[in-house]
């Protein structure tokens, strides 16, 4: 549990010239199978999280205890450097602070703070941003809250889908000169976007969705986007894939007659048997 080591990981992804996908992860099988495919980085959202601990939508009911509990659990079991969503901080400036202290307790690699208004107010509506004033009183609550200046914080701000390009412009280049170390963007589909967020800040971007136009990972990277999220199929395949063989064992199937289960070597290395063996051998006389 080397936390040292793969921050140090994540900021040279931040400061290479390349733009990476990350493996969307939620548990600790998931992980290792990111790390054993040679993923860079991994990202733990707040939506997935939401899923895989209470099987709820992502409305804000996960609590930060339960969230950061969650990353502690894919860190142990030995995922790339990992970034994690943190929503809007799980509260004002002062909760903000209390989230990065958790979440740097549990090892991430780094995370982002949002400007979204969550959870979502009475009266319902379309989305909606807190102020400028706030969202900044927000990051620097979390760039102060940091205690290992390896942990990288990222601003992240949906302004471009929901307020529009010069609302974006604005934030980006306030949250830019706040001590934190790159910009999350999550609404961006055009290169023009893009160059405009270039033209106000010289942080790297992490960028929430990357198709269309915004496909072309190099073009990305010579934008400065560092780190491009597919989304998180792989999720939902692993609904699919549950339902599936459920519902065929329920319908009447042998479990012989199965299809698409995991190879016992594939169980075998994501459980890192073979680790377990030796130390059965070395610590428990060979029991």
């Amino acid at each position: 549990m080397d936390w040292t080591s793969r921050r140090r990981r994540f900021r040279e992804i931040l400061d290479g010239d390349r733009c990476i996908h990350p493996a969307s992860v939620h548990d600790p099988v998931s992980a290792r199978i990111a790390a054993d495919l040679g993923f860079e980085t991994a990202i733990l959202a707040g939506s997935v999280a939401s899923l895989a601990v209470l099987g709820a939508p992502d409305l804000i009911v996960l609590t930060l205890t339960e969230f950061a509990e969650q990353a502690l659990r894919i860190n142990r079991a030995g995922a790339p450097p990992l970034l994690v969503d943190a929503d809007h901080g799980y509260g004002n400036a002062l909760s903000v602070m209390r989230t990065v202290q958790e979440l740097e307790t549990a090892g991430v690699s780094a995370l982002s703070i949002e400007d979204t208004l969550l959870p979502a107010p009475y009266g319902g509506g379309p989305a909606r941003l807190i102020s400028l004033a706030e969202g900044v009183g927000k990051m620097k609550a979390a760039v102060a809250a940091r205690e290992d200046p390896g942990l990288v914080i990222l601003a992240r701000t949906s302004a471009l889908a929901i307020t529009g390009l010069e609302d974006a412009m604005a934030r980006v280049r306030a949250y830019s000169g706040l001590g934190v170390d790159g910009i999350f963007l999550v609404g961006a589909k055009t290169r023009a976007e893009i160059e405009a967020m270039r033209a106000v800040t010289d942080l790297p971007f992490v960028l929430g969705g990357a198709g269309g136009e915004l496909a072309d990972t190099g073009w990305l990277a010579s934008r400065g986007v560092r780190v491009a999220l597919q989304g998180h199929q792989p999720f939902q395949a692993a609904i699919a894939a549950l339902h599936a063989t459920m519902k065929a064992l329920r319908d009447g199937a042998k479990p012989s007659e199965l299809t698409g289960l995991a190879p016992a070597d594939l169980a075998r290395q994501v459980t890192r048997e073979a680790d377990y063996t030796r130390w059965t051998t070395d610590f428990l006389g060979g029991a």
